[in-house]
């Protein structure tokens, strides 16, 4: 993956995360049309939230994004938003997700940032500035 090189005015910047969340109770219930259309809503909310899409995979109990996202806007915004919004679509479309589950995801989710120099290159490098 490359990550791109973005500007929003007064700030460049390279911010891609991996995140990664569940069902509640991580039920196998993203398969079929629920997942095509939790694909769309998710396309949809970062087209709107002005971040942008690397790649997505709706597997049955739990979804992968990479994303690349303003740090003006944060990840954690992002994610809140995708994941309020199609619970609550998904589950009024959906009505049989209703009755599996009390509420269609976890509160919790797994976010990694991607690209970039690894971790000890930034240490020495910021390290090697006192020196300057």
């Amino acid at each position: 993956m490359t990550v791109t090189l973005r500007r929003n005015g007064d700030i460049a910047f390279q911010c891609a995360f991996h995140v990664v969340w569940c069902p509640k109770f991580r039920r196998r219930v993203l398969g079929g049309r629920v997942g095509e259309r939790l694909e769309q809503l998710i396309r949809e909310v970062i087209e709107e939230k002005g971040a942008w899409l690397v790649e997505l995979d709706v597997m049955l109990d739990h979804v992968h994004l990479l994303v690349e996202v303003d740090p003006r806007f944060g990840i954690h915004k992002l994610v809140k938003a995708i994941k309020a919004r199609t619970s609550r679509l998904l589950r009024e479309e959906f009505p049989e997700l209703r009755s599996k589950l009390p509420t269609l995801w976890t509160h919790s989710y797994f976010v990694a940032t991607v690209g970039g120099a690894p971790l000890d290159v930034v240490e020495r490098y910021v390290e090697s500035q006192k020196s300057r």
